[in-house]
C-alpha cells in the first residue's frame, strides 16, 4: 500500500485522524520529528478513536532516517504552490504521498529534497490556502487506491 508521511506535524488531533485514515485504508503513517505534540496526548488518542492498533505508525528522528529506513522509489510532496494536480500523478504501492507542518506546509528547503519525485496540488477554489492536514492526506490516500481498484477493501 501507500505511505503517508507527516513532516513534523504540528496539530495532534489531524495526526489522530491520520491513524484512523491509515488503519481503514492499509496505508503506513510516517511521522517525522520535531512533532508539535507527545504521542500520548488525549487529543490525538481521541481522534484515532480505537484504530491506533490497527494502524501502522513510526516515528523517525528525521528526513534523512525517514529516507533510509523507507527507502523510497517515488515521493510526492503535497504543496499549494505546485501547478500539477495530485490526480494526474499514476500512483504505485509503496509510493510516498508528503505532507508538512500546520499551518506553513514544505518549505523551500524540503521541498528541493532529491528524494522527492514530483510536486502535487490538490485543487481548491481561487482564494484559499490550503486544506485541513488530515482531510488532504485522505484525499491524497483515496485517490492512489481508487486506481488501484481500492484493492482489499470490503
Amino acid at each position: 500500500m501507500f505511505k503517508v508521511m507527516f513532516y513534523s506535524p504540528r496539530i495532534a488531533p489531524n495526526t489522530g485522524n491520520a491513524i484512523r485514515m491509515v488503519a481503514g485504508s492499509g496505508c503506513e503513517l510516517h511521522l517525522v520529528q520535531p512533532l508539535g505534540f507527545d504521542l500520548s496526548e488525549p487529543k490525538l488518542r481521541r481522534a484515532g478513536l480505537d484504530y491506533h492498533d490497527l494502524a501502522s505508525v513510526t516515528v523517525h528522528d528525521d528526513l534523512a532516517a525517514a529516507w533510509r529506513a523507507i527507502a523510497p522509489t517515488h515521493v510526492y510532496a503535497f504543496t499549494a504552490h505546485a501547478t500539477t494536480s495530485f490526480a494526474d500523478i499514476a500512483y504505485e504501492p509503496g509510493d510516498v504521498l508528503m505532507f508538512g507542518p500546520e499551518p506553513t506546509g514544505l518549505n523551500v528547503e524540503t521541498l528541493a529534497d532529491p528524494h522527492i519525485t514530483a510536486q502535487v496540488r490538490i485543487p481548491m477554489l481561487a482564494g484559499r490556502r490550503s486544506l485541513n492536514l488530515s482531510n488532504a492526506a485522505a484525499v491524497a490516500v483515496y485517490e492512489a487506491w481508487r486506481q488501484h481498484g481500492f484493492t482489499g477493501a470490503v
